[in-house]
């Protein structure tokens, strides 16, 4: 029985020494793995140079205050797997460059509107009237009539005609002349004019849309038009009406104009234009021979020289075109 307790008691002293023996140990041990920010500098430059020199197992590396390693001098690896792996730029690191991804190019798409109403290979009529802008003394309202062809979508030739002998041409003297003429006994001479037909360039620079009325939306074209023609006029007899009288006669004429046309449809559309009409015009001569036997002479009825007139009108109409549909060919 003494001789058990005895070995119990043996068992727990040798039990003791060893816990103070492996306490003392581990406390050297991590004595030893404990480094300050001094002895890193002092063993970098001093132990590590020195295995450095001679070939030692590892490269120079550099601690923080904790002691562990934050950098490789030489480059080289530290024989730890695990801060090789952290080292390594293939992880997913915050300092390794970030590669740029392909980004995909989308090009703008954008959407034209088809012109709304096309004139290409279209005959184009164009009824309307006529009025005089620049003549005091006698007004000239006219009935028209106009036709083009449109070869392109911008350019058109056509002719367009007039017609003045509508109610009594020689009641359009305007008052102001008729009362001067009475009372001042100052004869102004005055032209009728019979009818007018010309040939006729026309372009279109212009083509848009506008809105009305936040409701509505219009199309429209801007265009130049001019060209050369005969004009059919006569004086009408003022200064000696009793022996004198005046046939119609062919004058040589040119016009030029500004337009714009608005489109109801794709096929109707009304007009107003601002055109000039330009001729050299004879008038009656003011004056009387004295004798019955020269009055009544023709070669005295005239005035020695023409005189260059403008006719300055604003017209208005539609304009139909035919055929009434049309086809959009896109290019191949």
């Amino acid at each position: 029985m003494n001789q058990a307790n005895a070995a119990r008691r043996g068992a727990s002293w040798l039990g003791l020494a060893l816990a103070l023996l492996l306490t003392g140990w581990g406390a050297e041990a991590r004595a030893q793995m404990d480094f300050s920010l001094d002895d890193a500098e002092s063993e970098g430059s001093g132990e590590g140079e020195a295995e450095g020199e001679g070939g030692g197992d590892g490269a120079d590396m550099t601690f923080d205050e904790s002691g562990e390693v934050v950098d490789e001098a030489g480059g080289g690896e530290t024989g730890d797997a695990l801060l090789d792996a952290l080292a390594d730029d293939s992880g997913p690191t915050e300092t390794r460059e970030r590669v740029e991804r392909p980004t995909e190019t989308t090009e703008e798409i954008v959407a034209v509107q088809r012109i709304y109403a096309l004139r290409l290979n279209r005959v184009e009529i164009a009824p309307g009237a006529a009025f005089t802008t620049n003549d005091p003394f006698q007004s000239h309202p006219a009935l028209t009539l106009a036709a083009n062809y449109w070869w392109t979508n911008v350019l058109a030739v056509g002719a367009n005609f007039m017609f003045y002998q509508f109610g009594d041409p020689t009641r359009r003297e305007s008052d102001l002349n008729f009362f001067v003429r009475r009372s001042a006994r100052l004869g102004i001479p005055i032209n009728e004019w019979q009818l007018a037909s010309y040939l006729n360039f026309t372009y279109v620079p212009f083509y848009g849309k506008f809105a009305a009325f936040n409701k509505f939306i219009f199309q429209y074209d801007a265009y130049v038009v001019g060209g050369v023609g005969v004009s059919r006029t006569r004086p009408i007899p003022v200064i000696d009406p009793e022996f004198r009288s005046f046939d119609f006669e062919n004058r040589v004429a040119f016009n030029i104009g500004l337009g714009i046309r608005l489109f109801v449809t794709r096929y109707l559309g009304v007009f107003v234009e601002f055109r000039n009409y330009a001729w050299l015009e004879r008038f009656e001569s003011l004056e009387v021979a004295p004798t019955p036997e020269q009055r009544a002479n023709p070669d005295t009825w005239l005035d020695d020289s023409s005189t260059f007139v403008n006719n300055a009108t604003i017209n208005f109409g539609v304009t139909l075109f035919f055929p009434f549909n049309f086809e959009y060919r896109l290019p191949k």
